[in-house]
């Protein structure tokens, strides 16, 4: 799987969060409880000072690895902190260097594909902030244009 060594500038992000586990598919009814949380219960709508229309599945507060338990957050960037947050959170991607990897298809298959050759890939991981970013740029959810992030050591 191919991807880029990119230098990203910090990121403020805003949403909700889950503490969550990769052991016994745990993680996957989280994160998709969250992303339909987000939307269905109008979450992103009430989020000020979007920088753009991409929205953010955060992994971070990581315990050691992605085989013990971490946060997942659904988030989009802002350029400050909405005045109420309403059970929001509000968090900070460090600045600093990623592997970037560009994914198209479904955006449940593809993602978690990529994620599985993600974690058999021999990347010197800081396990801070890795974040996919969706670029929203398709109303077909089947072909979609995703950037996976991963916090790498300098």
């Amino acid at each position: 799987m191919e991807y880029e060594i990119v230098e990203l500038e910090e990121k403020v992000v805003e949403g909700i969060v889950v503490k969550t586990t990769n052991e016994n598919g745990k993680s996957m009814q989280d994160i998709a409880n969250m992303w339909q949380a987000f939307f269905t219960q109008g979450v992103y709508e009430k989020i000020e000072n979007k920088v753009n229309g991409k929205t953010i599945g955060l992994y971070t507060d990581y315990e050691k690895d992605y085989t013990k338990p971490y946060n997942f957050m659904v988030c989009t960037e802002v350029s400050k902190q909405s005045g109420n947050t309403e059970n929001r959170v509000v968090k900070i991607i460090p600045k600093g260097k990623y592997a970037k990897f560009v994914i198209h298809g479904d955006i449940q298959n593809a993602v978690g594909k990529a994620w599985g050759e993600i974690w058999n890939m021999d990347l010197n991981r800081k396990y801070t902030c890795d974040f996919e970013e969706y670029q929203n740029n398709s109303s077909d959810m089947q072909n979609q244009e995703i950037h996976i992030y991963i916090a790498i050591e300098d």
